[in-house]
């Protein structure tokens, strides 16, 4: 009897033997407090999903807005996508336990301090007292704006402000940061530190950078050139109602349930995959289109494409998100989309608050 006893305790001492245990109880705990795996619509903001997302609508033959959306999505594991009938990919939709995601959750009040808002004037503000308020000098809320020293201003308008004192610039085709650091007096390094790029060649068309310190040249350069499109250019990236008019940057959101599909809104090619906080857009995708158009998609769920795709109009690129507390939300209070246009009027821009957008049966 004393031999078993001995042996007994030696198994529960061994290491592995714990881990193991741990690893047992603990998908156990999991299986059984999670019970909304199955329906996207049932998680809650706490949950935690221990699988990518990746949603699936059975009785769609064609992944295309213009058939029928009503059926229930439901969540399945591993993430693949169908290219051209004959091959398929992972798709990395990153969700928990991974360094870039824990960077964004408990990173995020350290980026708040990078992200360019919009201010809506109050009784006795002046551009001098907002400058001062904000710590960023007159001139950078002047050229942020578009305003000069002599310009008036009225309570309720709303004011772009930089998180430092500097410059505002659009990335255009050709740009490079070298060029543009020079333009603007600004070094090539701080810009990249500050708008958290890999290196100075991480630039796209469409992106809006902060060059810290820089000051506008006497001729400043056009700021985004409108291409002008036909009506039937773009079609609705999602479904949904409108939720905030046009605001910072040409962009406007629309709301629904998180999980709800996000399509391209015209065809083009992948340019950016992000997730994260992203100063405040959260996990996005930006489209370019053939005419030099970019088109962004923000606080996403789940990403159902990679940078280099190739898409046609209408195919489903990602899954709304943006609930509080999820990851990759960024800077948002509720489920839904900004959509953003670089270099065209925002299609969205003519409808209002509350205003219903789907698609025809």
């Amino acid at each position: 009897m004393g031999q078993k006893h001995t042996n007994s305790n030696g198994l529960l001492k061994n290491p592995l033997f714990s881990f193991g245990l741990f690893a047992f109880v603990l998908l156990l705990a999991i299986s059984f407090g999670n019970n909304s795996f199955a329906n996207p619509s049932d998680l809650k903001n706490s949950d935690i999903v221990f699988f990518n997302d990746f949603f699936k609508d059975n009785n769609i033959k064609k992944d295309n807005p213009f058939f029928s959306k009503n059926e229930a999505l439901y969540l399945e594991t591993p993430d693949l996508k169908i290219v051209q009938d004959n091959s398929i990919y992972g798709i990395s939709t990153p969700r928990v336990l991974t360094t870039q995601v824990l960077g964004a959750i408990f990173g995020e009040s350290a980026q708040n301090s990078k992200d360019i808002i919009e201010y809506a004037v109050e009784p006795g503000d002046t551009l001098e007292t907002i400058a001062t308020d904000f710590n960023i000098s007159l001139n950078t809320l002047l050229w942020a704006n578009e305003l000069s020293k002599n310009s008036q201003i009225k309570v309720g308008q709303k004011l772009v402000i930089l998180p430092v004192s500097g410059v505002i610039y659009f990335v255009k085709s050709g740009d490079t940061l070298s060029e543009v650091g020079k333009v603007y007096k600004s070094k090539v390094q701080d810009i990249v530190a500050f708008n958290d790029l890999s290196n100075e060649g991480d630039i796209f068309i469409g992106d809006i950078l902060v060059i810290p310190n820089g000051i506008m040249p006497q001729k400043a350069p056009v700021a985004v050139y409108q291409v002008p499109l036909a009506s039937s250019f773009f079609i609705f990236p999602a479904e949904g109602t409108i939720s905030q008019g046009l605001h910072f940057y040409n962009a406007i959101d629309a709301s629904n349930k998180c999980g709800t599909p996000i399509y391209a809104a015209a065809p083009g090619e992948i340019q950016k995959v992000k997730y994260g906080y992203n100063f405040g857009g959260g996990n996005y995708v930006t489209i370019l289109h053939s005419n030099g158009v970019v088109s962004y998609y923000g606080h996403l769920m789940t990403i159902l494409v990679k940078p280099g795709d190739k898409v046609d109009v209408g195919e489903r690129i990602a899954f709304m998100g943006g609930a509080p507390g999820m990851t990759g939300a960024g800077k948002s209070t509720g489920c839904h989309l900004h959509f953003q246009v670089m270099g065209a009027k925002n299609p969205l821009a003519k409808y209002g608050v509350g205003a219903v957008i789907k698609y025809s049966k």
